[in-house]
């Protein structure tokens, strides 16, 4: 799968997608109050999972991203592999087991046309279009990389290592733009029941 390799930065309190490591925040939580929360978070994503499957709600392929190798000395181009689906929820992806991603990036699939060396992300983007393609995705489908799943247990919700964290107060968020730090969290059984409402009943703009 394809990622990015950042130098560690000295120990603060903040961890990967910049909130605040709330280990070090909320000190009257206790484990039977954690485990309420995530007891309540598998509930609502148990009821996202019943709407969008009555009501049929298009969900996308998931493909993690295969570099690439040579087998028995024949040179295997890269490839985006599928290895299922789940319904994008904006900062999140939901899959019908109930499994739980924090979103990736996306590509469409696609021939790559010819090489201009334009830029570096333009030929990256060419080259995963083309990746798709070699994964038997259809011309034009949309294809989720780079996801990574989220555990829903107390102790990695609480490592501040994900979109999902544990607030001061002690309920569950989520961090749904990385880019806009703190102030971007939402109450995370609000959150996915929004984003599964806009899948369920998608608004109509001409």
């Amino acid at each position: 799968m394809v990622a990015e390799v950042v130098a560690s930065p000295p120990v603060s309190s903040r961890g990967r997608y910049g909130v605040r490591d709330h280990r070090q925040v909320n000190q009257s939580a206790t484990p039977r109050d954690d485990q309420r929360a995530v007891d309540a978070l598998r509930e609502v994503l148990r009821r996202a999972v019943v709407r969008l499957e009555a009501a049929d709600a298009r969900d996308e392929p998931l493909a993690e991203y295969v570099e690439a190798h040579r087998v028995l000395l024949v040179k295997r181009n890269p490839v985006l592999r599928p290895v299922g689906r789940a319904w994008r929820l904006g900062a999140l992806m939901l899959g019908r087991d109930g499994t739980l991603y924090a979103t990736g990036a996306i590509v469409r699939a696609r021939e790559a046309g010819v090489r201009n060396y334009q830029s570096q992300s333009a030929e990256e983007r060419r080259d995963l279009r083309a990746a798709a393609l070699r994964g038997k995705f259809e011309t034009g489908e949309t294809v989720n990389h780079g996801w990574r799943e989220i555990s829903l247990d107390a102790a990695s919700l609480r490592s501040g290592e994900g979109p999902v964290v544990f607030a001061p107060d002690g309920s569950l968020v989520v961090r749904w733009n990385a880019a806009l730090g703190d102030s971007a969290v939402r109450d995370v059984g609000a959150y996915v029941d929004e984003r599964v409402g806009l899948l369920v009943d998608p608004l109509d703009i001409p």
